[in-house]
């Protein structure tokens, strides 16, 4: 009933929800933008231990004329069972999934809107991914710990063998998805975890539905819940949970 979604997953997010939230209204309450699209904001709370659901109805009531909706879990699902759960309770024409920290650039939204114009000027089923990957030999990569950009380029290796290796950044946290293509993947996602991204894009591949990926400005933001060897195990084993259950057919999907 509206023109974008934009579902935003938070865990322990006080510190960096605010700035994010503010950039983002911005952006979508510029003149330009808010002539020509209706847009809802849905923070879900993935069973936080702070007070995230609590700051983000108070920044909720102090846009009143904004769409704010703040969805709090009992449980701590995982990143992914927070976008899936947003998704699936969305009301927009398309849908746009970008993480709580900022390290995206908001206004390249409309880059990949552009792209999606393009791909799917009839709202047939279109996913379309900001990358990171034209950043590799910057400075936003660059900085980052040697162990933390080992494990990157290992994680690449093994998406090539997953069969995702088409895409150069699958994990970048900020894509957009037209409300088909939504309606078809997260139905179907299993993983709740990090390697969530892998699997919809799996998805989207053996759906049929086309994925295209824009570059996006990006930088490294303080406050990251990722813990890199022990979170990189747990995306190892579940690429490989999530490989085996595709090729033996528990795990079907169809269009």
């Amino acid at each position: 009933s509206i023109d974008l979604s934009v579902i935003i997953p938070a865990y322990n997010e006080t510190s960096r929800l605010p700035s994010m939230l503010e950039t983002t209204l911005d952006h979508l309450n510029s003149t330009s933008i808010r002539q020509t699209r209706t847009y809802e904001l849905i923070i879900i709370d993935d069973g936080s231990k702070d007070d995230t659901s609590a700051l983000a109805l108070k920044l909720a009531q102090q846009h009143l004329n904004s769409d704010i909706r703040v969805v709090t879990l009992e449980k701590n699902l995982g990143k992914g069972g927070a976008v899936r759960h947003g998704m699936l309770h969305a009301r927009g024409n398309r849908l746009l999934m970008v993480d709580a920290d900022g390290a995206s650039r908001f206004e390249d939204l409309e880059l990949l809107w552009k792209k999606m114009d393009q791909l799917g000027p009839k709202n047939e089923p279109t996913v379309v991914v900001g990358s990171r990957a034209h950043l590799v030999k910057t400075e936003a990569v660059v900085k980052r710990s040697v162990l933390r950009n080992i494990l990157m380029y290992g994680l690449h290796t093994i998406l090539r063998v997953v069969g995702v290796g088409h895409i150069r950044d699958t994990q970048c946290g900020f894509k957009l998805f037209s409300r088909c293509a939504a309606q078809q993947i997260f139905p179907a996602q299993h993983l709740a975890t990090w390697i969530f991204d892998v699997e919809l894009l799996l998805l989207a591949k053996q759906l049929g539905i086309p994925v295209a990926e824009v570059p996006v400005q990006w930088h490294e933001v303080a406050g990251s819940k990722l813990n890199v060897v022990k979170d990189s195990l747990q995306m190892l084993r579940d690429l490989l949970v999530l490989r085996a259950n595709q090729l033996t057919g528990r795990w079907k999907v169809s269009p």
